[in-house]
């Protein structure tokens, strides 16, 4: 595997222990799942670091969706 996915990977595991972090959310969950998604991309559909990026969007979007769905107002101005 060469060094350049690794450190995509890395990265990416980090950007999303920060946000999660930041969200007062479980970082060892969104961590884990980036890292996760970023194995299946890797491995099921052989793609290279263009395609980890693709995956971690779609985690990313992914996550935004889920957390509007669950929490919905929340933080909307009231009216």
């Amino acid at each position: 595997m060469p060094y350049l996915l690794i450190v995509v990977i890395v990265v990416s595991a980090v950007f999303f222990h920060r946000a999660a972090e930041f969200e007062n959310e479980s970082s060892l969950l969104w961590s884990g799942l980036s890292v996760l998604v970023s194995a299946l991309v890797v491995f099921l559909f052989h793609t290279g670091w263009l395609g980890i990026l693709l995956g971690q969007t779609g985690l990313f979007i992914g996550i935004g969706v889920f957390r509007m769905v669950r929490k919905p107002g929340n933080g909307a101005p009231p009216g």
